[in-house]
Parts: structure tokens; sequence; C-alpha cells
């Protein structure tokens, strides 16, 4: 298989840019990489839970689109071009109540205009939110 990586990327330089932002505050951390996937896990505690105890919706967005995000980023000359999401739709499937989930996206579509992809949250081998993100390929405004 071929590596739809568009320049080098390890999962180090991942988690240096995610420093200082929303994905350091509530614990992502990026932790596999291979030809067409990226992974990264959250854990389910105090700041991504809801007064329900269990994983707040909103959280496993922010895992979906953190993941999807950074991966379409590295798809692209990031020298040329700049990928921000469009739209974001998840399902939640099963409640996670503590511990820690794996968001892993995979590419649907990789076009020059438009990136599609798809996004399962698992704990452990349990699907939990299955979501997709399009994001928008623009020029960088140098």
């Amino acid at each position: 298989m071929t590596s739809i990586w568009h320049v080098p990327v390890t999962v180090k330089i991942l988690n240096n840019r995610a420093k200082n932002s929303l994905s350091e505050h509530i614990g992502i951390e990026f932790t596999e990489l291979g030809d067409d996937f990226l992974a990264a896990t959250m854990p389910v505690d105090e700041r991504t839970k809801q007064p329900f105890g269990i994983l707040h919706g909103g959280a496993s967005c922010v895992l979906a689109e953190t993941v999807a995000s950074a991966a379409a980023n590295f798809c692209i000359d990031n020298t040329q071009k700049v990928c921000v999401g469009l739209e974001l739709n998840i399902n939640h499937i099963k409640p996670v109540k503590s511990g820690v989930i794996t968001g892993t996206a995979r590419p649907v579509h990789l076009g020059k205009t438009t990136q599609v992809w798809e996004i399962k949250i698992t704990q452990d081998t349990l699907l939990t939110a299955l979501s997709r993100l399009t994001l928008l390929v623009l020029d960088c405004k140098i």
C-alpha cells in the first residue's frame, strides 16, 4: 500500500503541534500512524464527562475532528494548502463511563478541494461512536 502522507509526519510531531490547545487540555494524545490512518486516544474523566457521568458527546466530536483534521493536513502540501472543517457528523453508539477511548481516522476521499474522513471511536475493540468529517482544502495566504 502507498502512504497517503504528503509530508513526513510522526506521532511526536503531531503531539508537539497539539501543545497549548484544546487537545492537550482534555488529554488527547496521538498514538499510532499507519500508511492510511491516524489514531489518537482521549481519557474519559472529569474533563470529558457530562453531568450524568458518561462521556460527553461534544468531547467525542473534539476527538473525531482533532484526529481527522490533523491527518488531513499532512495529506497535502502544507506550504501551499490548509484543510479546515466544513461538516462533522457523529453517531453515538454506546455510552462510556470511564477509561480511554481511541479515535482512528481513515480517508474516504482525498480530493483537490475537499477531503472526507471516517473516524471510528472505540474502547478496546468495542465501537462507541462513528463519525465523518468533511474538510475544505484552501490556498494558504502566505
